[in-house]
């Protein structure tokens, strides 16, 4: 008698993934405060645009220098233009930097198999481009 092997369909794994939820694509950085307690300041309509929350955790890349941080968002005034480094953060870039500034999210597979990221892209000032 022989014995065969079953073949085990892989079942779809639980749990969550952590998912790009939104991006602002090259914005300016146009200042930094050394003496605050530590964020990003960015103006209303990027707040908007990329589905962000005061408070919220983002991922930080610089462009120019390579580098990278985690921080949380405080709201600037809408139009202002304001993409500006915080506390600590602030030695981690030059006024005029190109940078990426990213949100995740924790989804169930199934949702972050069709999760399609917000990618908001802006002009000189800093304004979202519409897509």
């Amino acid at each position: 008698m022989t014995t065969r092997a079953r073949h085990k369909t892989p079942s779809e794994p639980t749990g969550l993934r952590i998912m790009l939820r939104s991006k602002i694509h090259r914005a300016t950085l146009t200042g930094k405060a050394l003496d605050y307690e530590g964020s990003i300041a960015l103006d209303r309509r990027l707040m908007n645009a990329a589905d962000l929350l005061p408070g919220e955790q983002v991922h930080v890349l610089n462009v120019s220098t390579g580098s990278r941080l985690v921080t949380y968002v405080i709201e600037a005034p809408e139009g202002s233009g304001t993409v500006m480094l915080n506390g600590p953060a602030a030695r981690l870039g030059e006024v005029g930097d190109p940078i990426i500034i990213l949100a995740y999210g924790h989804y169930p597979v199934q949702q972050a198999r069709r999760l399609k990221a917000r990618i908001v892209r802006v002009d000189k000032e800093n304004a979202p481009l519409r897509p």
